[in-house]
């Protein structure tokens, strides 16, 4: 037994069906070895990357039709990848990260659920060196911004690891460090378009959001 309980959802997105393999609820909790402890997440916080939550429906849904040919493209925080299973169906070149140690394994089921082919995934740190993902085109993410110094780190994270010439999209739900990475953006030389979210997620759920879409064109790095 893994030590852990799940369930098995299903998401249309357009017309597209999804089959997703989630954590059954937020009481779960499972890092024997410690692995989950050494990467910097809390107990309290642990299920958090094993559920679907509103701002990554957004997020999978804007995808459906967002421009990604010959795009390098890198979802941040990716938990159950519903965004970057989307991109993948549509041959994208997408990468998922996170820095979970249960991420890649539920990423695999859910592959084999919707009989797709492997997926690149990269464990993704954003308060470390992570060499191995290299730079993108195209960056995504959602309900990312959850605590008061992830602003500075999500920004540092994201100019790391963004080409010369970039779009970033995120999705946030409101939780109140919005304002603060935004200025952490400006100040790097990105520019911000920011537009509200769907009032109503795909469910029929209402949803109070934003979409930040940041962009930089070709600078010399």
């Amino acid at each position: 037994m893994p030590g852990y309980r799940v369930k098995q959802e299903s998401f249309t997105l357009g017309t597209s069906d999804f089959q997703i393999r989630s954590l059954l609820d937020r009481q779960q909790y499972a890092d024997r070895d410690g692995l989950a402890e050494a990467a910097g997440i809390s107990p309290s916080t642990w299920p958090l990357f094993g559920l679907v939550w509103p701002s990554a429906r957004i997020l999978a849904d804007a995808m459906q039709t967002q421009d990604i040919a010959g795009k390098r493209i890198l979802e941040i925080g990716c938990g159950l990848a519903l965004a970057s299973l989307v991109i993948h169906r549509r041959l994208g070149d997408i990468t998922a990260s996170d820095r979970h140690p249960l991420a890649e394994s539920f990423l695999a089921e859910n592959l084999r659920l919707n009989s797709l082919p492997v997926l690149k995934y990269q464990t993704g740190n954003w308060s470390s060196d992570n060499p191995a993902l290299g730079r993108f085109d195209l960056i995504i993410a959602s309900d990312v911004l959850y605590e008061r110094d992830q602003p500075q780190q999500l920004a540092d994270f994201i100019d790391l690891h963004a080409s010369a010439a970039v779009d970033i999209v995120i999705v946030d739900p409101g939780r109140g460090n919005r304002t603060a990475f935004s200025r952490c953006m400006t100040a790097r030389g990105y520019t911000l378009d920011l537009q509200r979210a769907k009032m109503f997620q795909t469910s029929g759920e209402s949803f109070k959001g934003h979409v930040l879409r940041f962009r930089r064109d070709r600078v010399a790095i």
